[in-house]
């Protein structure tokens, strides 16, 4: 059995660009920067980047291109690709990219989210008002305690 699967979380190094086929079908096309801490033997603290080219296809190309910007946080799932080509001064050129099969947004920036599906605690007064206001709904119609078995049927 074989496997080809690619799994990123980083930031967007510029917005992504869009473009479309011939036949018409969208393509974005940016880059996903990614870093790596680790501790050498003598205890210092090491840190590399390494540089994602990622490639989206159809709907999935136009949403990442009207809703993600530079710097943006963002998953990906795909798979690696690698395209030869003849470049214009003769010689030959290849480039391996992940193909993007699921983009997955992170937070928006100033948004109410610290990273990726971790909420950040509400501070200003609007906010605060807004959740004093939300009502509690009693999940029990008659008032009674809910039990284990209520909810796996023991």
């Amino acid at each position: 059995m074989n496997l080809n699967k690619v799994l990123l979380i980083g930031r967007l190094t510029a917005d992504p660009e869009l473009r479309s086929t011939s036949s018409g079908n969208p393509v974005a096309s940016f880059s996903v920067a990614t870093n790596r801490v680790w501790t050498n033997k003598t205890g210092e603290r090491q840190e590399a980047t390494e540089f994602h080219n990622i490639v989206v296809w159809g709907r999935q190309a136009e949403t990442t291109h009207q809703f993600l910007k530079k710097g943006a946080l963002v998953l990906i799932e795909g798979r690696l690709q690698t395209r030869s080509w003849e470049g214009r001064d003769g010689q030959s050129r290849r480039t391996t990219e992940v193909i993007a099969e699921r983009v997955q947004f992170g937070p928006r920036a100033g948004g109410a989210a610290t990273s990726l599906g971790e909420q950040k605690p509400s501070t200003d007064a609007h906010s605060k008002e807004k959740d004093s206001q939300i009502p509690e709904i009693s999940l029990n119609a008659e008032g009674e305690e809910i039990k284990g078995e209520d909810i796996f049927g023991e």
